[in-house]
Parts: C-alpha cells; sequence; structure tokens
C-alpha cells in the first residue's frame, strides 16, 4: 500500500544439488534447495526427485509438511497404515507430528516439491523395511 515500506525483494543463489542422505533414505534421491526460510515464519521449498523404489525413512515434522508431485507416481503412508498415492498435480498434506515416509512407486520415477515452515523440528527414525514398503506400494502397472 502507498506509503507502507516494504521488505525489499531477494533474488537467491539455486544451491547445487545433493544427493539425500543415505541415512535417511533408501535408494537414489536428489535434492534442489529453492528457499531456505531464511526469515522466521517463513518456509522451506525444496524440488526431490526420487529413482523407483526410492523413498524416506519414517520422519515428523513439527509443523507438518506439504508435497506437491510435479512427475511421475509416489507414495506417502502415514504411520497407522493410512497411504496416499500420489500423482502429478496433487497435493498431500501430512499435520504437525505426524510420523511417515513418501517416495517413488517401484516402477515409476517421482518428483515432488516439500513445503515446510522454518523453524519446525524433523525428527527421524528407522529407515522402512524393503517388506513394509512394498505391502504399502500398489502393484506395479503392466
Amino acid at each position: 500500500m502507498p506509503g507502507e515500506q516494504a521488505r525489499p525483494m531477494v533474488a537467491i543463489p539455486a544451491p547445487s544439488t545433493a544427493k539425500a542422505p543415505a541415512e535417511r533414505f533408501t535408494g537414489d534421491v536428489w535434492v534442489d534447495g529453492i528457499t531456505g526460510g531464511t526469515v522466521p515464519g517463513t518456509a522451506t521449498l525444496a524440488a526431490v526427485r526420487f529413482s523407483p523404489g526410492a523413498r524416506t525413512a519414517w520422519h515428523a515434522h513439527e509443523n507438518g509438511q506439504t508435497l506437491r508431485v510435479t512427475e511421475g507416481v509416489g507414495i506417502v503412508q502415514a504411520r497407522g497404515g493410512q497411504t496416499v498415492v500420489m500423482r502429478p498435480g496433487e497435493t498431500v498434506e501430512t499435520p504437525p507430528g505426524v510420523w511417515h515416509w513418501h517416495g517413488a512407486l517401484p516402477d515409476s520415477f517421482m518428483s515432488h516439491l516439500a513445503l515446510s515452515v522454518e523453524g519446525g523440528e524433523v525428527e527421524w527414525g528407522d529407515r522402512v523395511s524393503e517388506d513394509a514398503y512394498r505391502a504399502a506400494a500398489p502393484a506395479p502397472r503392466s
């Protein structure tokens, strides 16, 4: 509005693509940070690419997490068994503190945008076993 002083716009340099840490991911996963939530109350946003069968370990975000699939087909499973298959253009919100994992189906690459509020801790748990992953993933397409 006229007369208000706004914070100036800032160009954020693109960081290099980073391989996701093996202790928190199964399979090949790459992360491109987009925003780092440099101001309290802002968000962190990353583009994450999963190879077929790749997935996160169990984890929970203190402030929740929102995923938006951009390519491929993926899956999110909450502790207790609720499973959501994600397709391009679909968004899945995981509430604060809900333990979950997410990744690509066995026969598909998957990319998503991962959005979370800065300042909320992420607690990491065990990796998802092959048996648990296969039980959650729908049958491969023929």
